[in-house]
C-alpha cells in the first residue's frame, strides 16, 4: 500500500522520503496491525504509524478526531482530550479505547479499509486476551487412574524433598499428565500436606478459542483458593505472584501445573515455600528447572502394560501378537490404552487378529503417529452414534461439558447422551472431570476436530453448535426467572430450546447452574454474536451480584454485536449493562461513557424504560462521586420515565435510590417515605431482588431514627431473603447494617460483609464495612488500620469522608493532633463536595484543635 497525502492531518508529508528535525527518515512501510499479537505490540504499530503519518502532535491529532466525531453527530462529552489520545500510544495498557484508536488510524491514514485492519486486530487481541483470562483452578486433583509402569520415575517423585519443582517432559501422548496425576495422589497418602492446588494451563490445547492461560488469571484463581477476598488480589502479575508465594509460606502443598506452554507461562506460578512441591508437565524442556524426561514406554514396560490391560484375551496363531500391537502403537502409553480398550470390547477376537488389523489399517491409512493409528482403530471401532457424538463433541466452546451438553450437540436426550459419555471414557477417548462432567485429551480433541471437518457437513455443525447454544440461552433464561421473576419483562423472551437443558426449580438450583456454567456462557458469548446478545441482556442481574468482570466481558461481547447488526435498542441496552458492571468495578469514567451513549439512543428511540433504567444507574454514579444534585435530578427523571412505561420495577428502585439520596443528605423521615413506596412496589410485583435491598435500606434509616426494633426485624427478613436469592452482594450488605445496628457489638457482622465483599469484589461494600470495624475497635492503634484501608480501596466519596473522619478521630485520641487535622480536612472536603451533614461535625472537631 502507497502512502498517500494525507489532509485529514495538519503538517502531514507528501513527499515519502522527508526528513524530521532530528535527522531520521519517516517510514515508508505502512505497519500492519494483523501481525500484533499483544496490545503492546499493536501499541508499538500505532507509534509507527504516527510517525508514518509525518509525527503529528498529539493536540493535532485530538483536534482532529474530535471533528470527525463532531461531523458523524456525537456529543461533546464523548470528544476525546489530548491525554486520552496520548494514553492510546502508552505501552503497558491492559485495555485500550478501540473507537479511539481506530478513529486516531482514520485520521492518520484514510487509506480506505485500512482503519478497519485495526479494528479487526483489536478484536482479536480483545478475544485471545478474554480467552486466556478464563480458567478453572482447583483445589483438588483429579481423579486418579489405573497406572502401570513407570517406577523409575514415581520412585524420583517419591523421593523428591519436601519442596522443589520437577518439570515432567516428553512428547504427546507419552502420558506425562497421568504420571503426575498418580504421582500426585501418592504423595497425598504418603504425605501430610495442607494444600493441594491443580490447573491445566492448556499450553498445547488444540482449539484456537483455548488459547494458553494466562498465568495472571490463574494467580487470581489460586488466590481465591487460599482465601484471599477477591478485592485483596493485586491486579498486576508480578504482585499477584509475591501475594500467592506469601500465602503458601509455611504451607505442605502440592502444586500441579498441568500442560505448560513455556518458561513464561510458568514462573509466575512457581511457589518460593521449603514445603512445597510443584509438579508441571510440559510437551517443552523448561530452561532451569529440573526435568524428568518421560519416554516411551521400553519394550518390556509395554509388554508389562498389555499384559495386564488384555488380561484374559488368547494370543491366537501368533505368540508375539502382543510384542506387534506394542510396536504397531510405538510403545506410547496413550496409544496402548486405546488400543487396549478396543481390545477389550471386541469379544471373539484374538491378539493376532488385532495385530493384523492395526498392520492392515497402517497399510491402508499410512498414518503417521502411533497415537492417530491407535485412535483410527478405536474410532472405526465404535457405533455410528458414538462416532457422531466424539466428532459434535469437539465444537463445544469450553473445556469441559455435562450429559446435558452433549445430548444438545448430538440431538438426543441426556440419559443416553450420559451413557455414550461414559462409553467414550471407557474406550479411554473422555477423561472424567469434576462429578458428572467430562473432558478431552488434546490429542483426542485434535482427532475429533480433524474428523467433523472432514465428516460432518458445514449445516451439521452449524446446526449441532446453534442447538447447544440455544440450549444454554434458553436454560439461562429460566434460571433467571427462577432467581428474579419480578424482572421477566425486562429481559428478552426466548423461545423454547430443539433440545432440553437441566431446568432449574428454585434459586438454589439457578445459581448452581449459573455457577457451574459461568465460564461456558463466556465462551458462548464469545463465539456467537447473536446469543452474546441475549446472554449480556438476560444474565446482567447476575453478574451484577457477583461477577462484575465476567459481566464486562459478556456485555462487551452484546455491545459489539449489537452494533454490528444495527440493533440500536440491543446496542443501548448492552451499552447500559457495560456501564453498570464498570462502575461496580469502580471505573466510573468508562461508565459514564456507557451510559451517556446509551442514554442518547434511548432518548432518540423514545424508549422511555430504557431511559429510566439507564438514568437510575447514571445516578448511582454520580451519588459514589459525592454528586448528589445531578443524582437526584437523574433520578427524578427516572420516575418520570418510569411512570410514563409503566414500569412499576423500574419505579420501585428510583424510589429506592431517591431515599438513599435523602438518607445521605440527612432527611431521614423524607428516606423512610422514599422506601417505603419502593417497597409497596415491588412487593406488588413481586420483586423479591428490590424487596431486599428496600427493607436493608429501610432498616438502615430506623437505626439513625432510633427504631431499633424495626430494624432488626427488617434486617433478619433481609438477610434471610438475601441467602435465599443467592445474592451476595446485599448479603454483605445486610452484614454491615446490623453491625451498625449493634455497635459497638457488632465487630462480627462486620467482618462478615468485609469477607463478603472482598469474595465478590464489591468496594463501596468493604470501604462500609471496614469503616465499621474501625468505629468498633477496642483502642485507636486498632481503628487506624480500618480507616487507612477503608479510603484506600474505595472512590466512593461518601465512604472516603467516613474513613478519613475516623482516621481524625483515632489520630486526634493518640494526641497526634497534626494528622488529626490534617485527615479531619480530607473528610470535610469530602463532606462538602457531598453538601452532606456530617460536614458539621467534622467542623466542630477541627474547631477544638485549632486555637
Amino acid at each position: 500500500m502507497s502512502r498517500p497525502t494525507l489532509p485529514a492531518v495538519a503538517g502531514a508529508p507528501a513527499e515519502p522520503d522527508r526528513i524530521r528535525p532530528g535527522g531520521a527518515p519517516i517510514a515508508t512501510s505502512l505497519p500492519d496491525p494483523g501481525a500484533s499479537t499483544t496490545l503492546d505490540e499493536l501499541v508499538e504499530r500505532l507509534r509507527a504509524l504516527k510517525v508514518w503519518a509525518g509525527d503529528p502532535s498529539f493536540e493535532t491529532i485530538k483536534d482532529r478526531v474530535g471533528a470527525a466525531w463532531r461531523a458523524a453527530g456525537r456529543p461533546a462529552s464523548e470528544l476525546p482530550g489530548r491525554t486520552t489520545v496520548l494514553d492510546c500510544f502508552r505501552p503497558g495498557r491492559k485495555r485500550l479505547n478501540a473507537d479511539l484508536v481506530v478513529a486516531i488510524v482514520a485520521v492518520l491514514c484514510p487509506e480506505p479499509g485500512y482503519p478497519e485492519q485495526w479494528q479487526q486486530a483489536l478484536r482479536v487481541i480483545g478475544q485471545e486476551q478474554k480467552a486466556t483470562a478464563q480458567v478453572r483452578v482447583h483445589d483438588a486433583l483429579p481423579p486418579d487412574q489405573p497406572f502401570s509402569g513407570r517406577d523409575r520415575e514415581l520412585g524420583a517423585l517419591h523421593r523428591a524433598p519436601a519442596g522443589g519443582v520437577h518439570v515432567i517432559t516428553g512428547m504427546a501422548g507419552v502420558g506425562k499428565t497421568q504420571l503426575a496425576i498418580h504421582a500426585g495422589h501418592r504423595l497425598l497418602h504418603a504425605r501430610r500436606l495442607d494444600r493441594v492446588l491443580y490447573v491445566n494451563l492448556r499450553g498445547f490445547h488444540p482449539d484456537p478459542a483455548q488459547p494458553p492461560a494466562d498465568p495472571a488469571a490463574v494467580l487470581d484463581g489460586f488466590l481465591r483458593l487460599l482465601g484471599v477476598p477477591a478485592q485483596q488480589i493485586p491486579h498486576g502479575l508480578p504482585e499477584r505472584a509475591a501475594a500467592y508465594r506469601e500465602r503458601l509460606a509455611g504451607e505442605r502443598a502440592l502444586v500441579v501445573l498441568d500442560n505448560a506452554a513455556d518458561e513464561e507461562q510458568v514462573g509466575p506460578l512457581l511457589p518460593a515455600a521449603p514445603d512445597a512441591l510443584t509438579l508441571v508437565t510440559s510437551r517443552r524442556r523448561l530452561d532451569g528447572l529440573p526435568t524428568l524426561t518421560v519416554d516411551v514406554f521400553d519394550p518390556a514396560e509395554a509388554g508389562h502394560f498389555l499384559t495386564r490391560a488384555v488380561e484374559g484375551i488368547p494370543a491366537g496363531a501368533d505368540p508375539d501378537a502382543r510384542t506387534r500391537i506394542a510396536e504397531r502403537c510405538g510403545h506410547l502409553p496413550f496409544a496402548l490404552a486405546l488400543a487396549s480398550a478396543h481390545i477389550q470390547a471386541t469379544p471373539g477376537w484374538t491378539l493376532t487378529d488385532h495385530a493384523d488389523r492395526l498392520d492392515q489399517r497402517h497399510r491402508d491409512r499410512r498414518l503417521d503417529t502411533a497415537v492417530e493409528l491407535a485412535l483410527d482403530l478405536s474410532y472405526h471401532h465404535l457405533p455410528d452414534t458414538h462416532r457422531r457424538l466424539l466428532r459434535l463433541l469437539s465444537l463445544h466452546p469450553a473445556q469441559d461439558f455435562d450429559a446435558h451438553a452433549a445430548a444438545a450437540l448430538a440431538d438426543t436426550d441426556p440419559d443416553t447422551a450420559g451413557k455414550h459419555l461414559a462409553d467414550l471414557a471407557r474406550d479411554h477417548l473422555l477423561q472424567p472431570a469434576a462429578a458428572g462432567r467430562w473432558v478431552f485429551h488434546d490429542l483426542v480433541r485434535a482427532y475429533a476436530a480433524g474428523r467433523a471437518e472432514d465428516e460432518e457437513p458445514p449445516g451439521a455443525r452449524r446446526a449441532a453448535r446453534t442447538r447447544l447454544f440455544d440450549g444454554y440461552v434458553h436454560t439461562a433464561a429460566r434460571a433467571m426467572d427462577t432467581l428474579f421473576p419480578a424482572e421477566a419483562h425486562r429481559r428478552p423472551a426466548v423461545p423454547p430450546a430443539a433440545v432440553s437443558l437441566p431446568q432449574p426449580v428454585d434459586p438454589q438450583a439457578a445459581h448452581a447452574w449459573l455457577d457451574a456454567e459461568r465460564i461456558t456462557l463466556i465462551a458462548v458469548a464469545a463465539q456467537s454474536p447473536g446469543h452474546a446478545v441475549l446472554l449480556g441482556a438476560l444474565l446482567f442481574r447476575y453478574f451484577e451480584g457477583n461477577y462484575h468482570a465476567d459481566g464486562e466481558i459478556v456485555h462487551d461481547h452484546a455491545c459489539r454485536a449489537a452494533e454490528r447488526s444495527g440493533d440500536v435498542i440491543a446496542h443501548a441496552h448492552a451499552r447500559t449493562n457495560r456501564g453498570s458492571a464498570r462502575s461496580r468495578l469502580g471505573r466510573y469514567d468508562e461508565a459514564t461513557a456507557d451510559f451517556g451513549r446509551a442514554l442518547d439512543i434511548f432518548r432518540a428511540a423514545g424508549d422511555p424504560a430504557g431511559q429510566a433504567r439507564t438514568l437510575n444507574n447514571m445516578a448511582i454514579v454520580e451519588a459514589r462521586l459525592g454528586r448528589y444534585r445531578v443524582a437526584a435530578d437523574h433520578l427524578a427523571e427516572a420516575v418520570e420515565q418510569c411512570r410514563a412505561a409503566g414500569d412499576l420495577s423500574g419505579e420501585s428502585r428510583s424510589a429506592g435510590n431517591l431515599g438513599v439520596l435523602e438518607a445521605r443528605l440527612g432527611n431521614h423521615e423524607a428516606a423512610v417515605a422514599h422506601y417505603e413506596r419502593g417497597l409497596a412496589l415491588c412487593r406488588r410485583i413481586g420483586d423479591r431482588s428490590s424487596e431486599v435491598m428496600g427493607l436493608l435500606n429501610l432498616a438502615a434509616t430506623e437505626t439513625k431514627l432510633d427504631r431499633r426494633d424495626q430494624a432488626d426485624t427488617r434486617l433478619r427478613e433481609a438477610l434471610a431473603l438475601a441467602r435465599e436469592l443467592g445474592d451476595r452482594l446485599t448479603e454483605g450488605r445486610v452484614q454491615d447494617q446490623l453491625g451498625e445496628l449493634h455497635h459497638p457489638a457488632g465487630a462480627a457482622h462486620y467482618r462478615e460483609a468485609v469477607e463478603i465483599a472482598r469474595e465478590i469484589g464489591d468496594p463501596e461494600g468493604e470501604a462500609s464495612a471496614l469503616n465499621g470495624l474501625g468505629r468498633a475497635a477496642p483502642s485507636a492503634t486498632e481503628a487506624l488500620s480500618f480507616f487507612a484501608e477503608a479510603a484506600a480501596v474505595t472512590a466512593d466519596r461518601y465512604q472516603q469522608a467516613r474513613a478519613y473522619q475516623g482516621l481524625g478521630e483515632s489520630y486526634r485520641l493518640l494526641g497526634r493532633l497534626g494528622e488529626a487535622e490534617e485527615a479531619y480536612g480530607e473528610a470535610l472536603s469530602r463532606y462538602e463536595d457531598q453538601n452532606s451533614p456530617e460536614a458539621d461535625v467534622v467542623r466542630e472537631r477541627l474547631s477544638r484543635l485549632r486555637p
